[in-house]
């Protein structure tokens, strides 16, 4: 029988503390619990940044130190939310303007009900020493989480418990999971290590594995507006784009100003009028308008490694990696600092 996870507590050591120090447990138990909340800063906005997302209008970004950050003036100033963690988180994704769950090291996962301005921990496994990557819901209940070492972690209740189901995949060697998403009128895709790629047709109840055309890693996924379409992406610049669901795949030739992009893809975003975004490393931006079938590029002169990217009002884009934060125009380019 497959075991239920429940979130998992550090031990307390509040009594032998107590002992060597010469002061009450329960003022060290307050202590310990204070130093699980990530850390207050006037430069939040400014230190790394990996995952952005909306929640509603708001905006939301989450990195390094458990820093979570959430704006509502498109991203001329930042409030820092209250996080019961300072490991690095690596993805957010919210279902609506309130419900959202973001995913970092030591196996976290977090929760916020209130649009991103308070979170709460849903689970931990400090013994997988490996870190989620992705987390996507398919509604209130039903959503996964996939991370290193072939993880993949299920909800059916909200969050309340994750089971972890990595059995359902055809990953024997346990090959990282870096991504997951939901392609339109087709199901769930992962992808990870190695080229290796998984459907479900089912909401997750069973996978496939699919025979993709690159054995590189590949760091993100993202269905198109268009049904049972979806892109890959990752090293060196490599992108893939199937219309069938991973039937068949084409391989889309990306140019720079000097010859073919050789950065790594890191993250994507789906845009209101159906334009997709990638980022990645070289301060990279890629924008596409016909579904992905081609893709203009920018690098930004800074050269700084993006981590993600999600859009603005009026066209422009919130893009976050190194540095933090940085607003830019609809190709990338660099506009006022928040």
């Amino acid at each position: 029988m497959r075991e239920r996870f429940k979130p998992r507590r550090r031990l307390a050591t509040g009594a032998m503390l107590a002992l060597v120090l010469g002061i009450g447990a329960s003022d060290v138990e307050a202590a310990v619990a204070a130093e699980q909340y990530s850390v207050e800063s006037a430069k939040a906005a400014q230190s790394l940044l990996i995952g952005a997302t909306h929640a509603g209008k708001r905006l939301v970004v989450v990195g390094d130190r458990g820093h979570i950050l959430f704006s509502d003036d498109q991203g001329k100033t930042w409030t820092q939310a209250r996080v019961p963690t300072r490991q690095l988180l690596t993805a957010v994704f919210f279902l609506d303007d309130k419900r959202g769950w973001a995913v970092g090291h030591d196996a976290q996962i977090l929760a916020s009900s209130d649009g991103g301005a308070t979170w709460s921990k849903q689970f931990e496994d400090l013994e997988r020493e490996a870190p989620l990557l992705d987390v996507r819901m398919l509604d209130a209940q039903r959503g996964f989480a996939v991370g290193a070492y072939g993880a993949l972690l299920e909800t059916s209740d909200g969050g309340q418990h994750w089971l972890d189901v990595a059995e359902r995949l055809d990953n024997p060697d346990q090959l990282h999971l870096n991504a997951i998403t939901q392609v339109k009128d087709a199901g769930l895709f992962i992808v990870g290590e190695q080229g290796g790629m998984f459907r479900s047709s089912d909401d997750g109840q069973t996978w496939s594995k699919v025979q993709g055309p690159y054995e590189g890693s590949l760091f993100g996924v993202i269905g198109t507006a268009q049904p049972r379409t979806l892109l890959a992406y990752g090293l060196r610049g490599n992108l893939l784009r199937s219309t069938d669901f991973g039937d068949t795949w084409q391989t889309i030739a990306l140019k720079a100003e000097r010859g073919p992009l050789e950065f790594g893809l890191a993250s994507a975003t789906l845009l209101e009028d159906g334009s997709l975004v990638l980022v990645g490393n070289g301060g990279s931006v890629l924008r596409s308008t016909d579904d992905g079938q081609s893709f203009s590029v920018h690098n930004r002169s800074d050269r700084i490694a993006l981590a993600g990217v999600s859009g603005l009002a009026g066209g422009g884009l919130l893009l976050v990696g190194q540095g933090g934060v940085h607003l830019a125009t609809a190709n990338g380019a660099e506009e006022a600092r928040p």
